[in-house]
């Protein structure tokens, strides 16, 4: 029994959310925004699968916003920031180097610009049948040191 608990927890961790081809995102990483709903223009720092489509994130300066596709048009415009491109893309499969228990493969589910370094969301606990008071979000920010790429 205990098998077919880790046979389903791996592929639950590596089946991703959106079926079976990813949808594309509507603006890129850097890429300069514009934001309907506070007429202020931007750029993309971060992007995330959540509730059903891409949520981004958009630095407006002192704040940053989090947006749909439809509240935001793109530019084409890239901002100038000295920062390497990311190392892993959306949708990657990598492996998580301190994760204690059970499989450590995951699916890069977002990623974002904090602080001058990228960040990757992944799935850390996988949901359970009744709800957890100590446990609020099952994804975390991982940084680029805790990953490993996964040959295929």
């Amino acid at each position: 029994m205990i098998e077919l608990i880790t046979a389903l927890e791996t592929s639950w961790y590596i089946s991703p959310p959106w079926g079976q081809t990813i949808p594309p995102v509507a603006v890129n990483l850097l890429e300069r925004v514009y934001l309907r709903t506070t007429r202020t223009f931007g750029y993309c720092c971060g992007i995330q699968w959540k509730h059903e489509c891409w949520l981004y994130s958009i630095d407006c300066g002192k704040k940053i916003l989090h947006a749909t596709q439809n509240q935001i048009i793109g530019t084409g415009e890239l901002e100038a920031i000295s920062v390497q491109k990311p190392a892993f893309v959306l949708g990657e499969i990598v492996m998580l180097c301190s994760h204690d228990k059970g499989t450590k493969q995951r699916l890069i589910l977002g990623i974002a610009l904090v602080n001058n370094s990228w960040f990757y969301v992944v799935e850390l606990v996988s949901p359970t049948l009744t709800q957890s008071l100590t446990i609020c979000n099952r994804f975390s920010l991982v940084g680029e040191k805790s990953l490993v790429r996964v040959l295929k």
